[in-house]
């Protein structure tokens, strides 16, 4: 009996020894899936800054206010082209608007609203136009890299050195573009940057080991770049776009203001301030408003993009 129980007893000691390592496996594996992944580290260290969440809010709500255009006309029920003669330059907080109103009688929230649309709208656009162009260059001239990198980068040089707002009052004088018209061409001419900050991440990631592998597993260069490459530059494209919104929100409301931008009686925010700056001694909060609304739509996005820019840096510990 006694020679049997020692029996069971190693029997048992082996039994706990070999599911010990089993058991530290399992809890290993417990901490790794728990562990965050690249971006919910990047979040975590942009809810840390204040002033990031802050834009954050800020760039939101204005994105909803300028989108939401129609239901603030309803809310105050005025069209942002139809105003009232006998209430001409109405001051601020006038039973009906509270912004007062223009100098043809029109309500200036409302026209804030509906001129915020079409600024972001020409902003968004020209980010997307802008990106996918500079996207699809500057991966190729990274990728394949020779002949093809050098007459790309070439081409990326010349229009560099094209004076951009010189151009784009010309082509305005020519041909009188909408939204989405003036959003092609201010993209035309903004891709560049971006286009060269991917060819520099793309030459940086093409000799990775895991490029390789793809490469020996039979995918075609296609694939390797946009399933492979790219993802791994989404966090210097967030960057990008974050930064550069602000940058055409100025571009868009500087062509509207010189009168090049989108025409009028459509509202924006350049050719509201334009149309305002004759009755700033009259009516100060005519041209304060549409002033104020780019130069907070501006900031919002700036330090936004300088908050992302710190949150998906790589160096930065927790």
């Amino acid at each position: 009996m006694a020679q049997q129980s020692d029996v069971a007893n190693q029997t048992l000691a082996q039994a706990g020894e070999q599911a010990l390592p089993a058991e530290r496996g399992a809890l290993d594996r417990s901490k790794l899936v728990s562990t965050p992944g690249y971006y919910r580290r990047a979040w975590r260290r942009l809810r840390k800054d204040k002033i990031a969440m802050v834009a954050l809010g800020l760039a939101i709500f204005i994105l909803l206010f300028s989108f939401g255009a129609p239901v603030v006309s309803m809310l105050t029920g005025h069209s942002f082209d139809v105003g009232d003669y006998s209430k001409v330059l109405a001051p601020v907080g006038t039973p009906g608007y509270p912004f007062g109103t223009d100098s043809n009688g029109r309500d200036i929230l409302t026209r804030l609203a509906y001129g915020g649309r079409v600024s972001m709208m020409v902003s968004c656009l020209t980010v997307v136009f802008a990106l996918t162009a500079g996207a699809t260059i500057g991966s190729v001239a990274g990728y394949y890299g020779g002949l093809i990198d050098s007459i790309l980068m070439r081409l990326v040089d010349v229009i560099i050195s094209i004076p951009g707002i010189t151009l784009l009052l010309l082509i305005s004088v020519w041909w009188r573009p909408g939204p989405v018209g003036l959003s092609v061409v201010i993209a035309a001419l903004g891709w560049t940057g971006v286009s060269r900050l991917i060819r520099g991440e793309v030459l940086s990631l093409k000799n990775r080991d895991y490029i390789d592998a793809a490469r020996v597993s039979g995918a075609s260069n296609a694939r390797i770049i946009f399933r492979h490459i790219f993802p791994n530059v989404l966090s210097i494209v967030t960057v990008w776009v974050s930064l550069a919104l602000p940058a055409y929100i100025l571009t868009e409301a500087t062509l509207s203001y010189l009168g090049f931008g989108v025409r009028i009686p459509v509202p924006s925010w350049g050719n509201m301030l334009n149309e305002a700056k004759d009755f700033y001694a009259t009516s100060w909060t005519y041209v304060f408003f549409p002033g104020f609304a780019i130069y907070l739509a501006s900031l919002a996005f700036n330090l936004l993009g300088n908050g992302l820019r710190d949150a998906l840096d790589p160096r930065l510990n927790e």
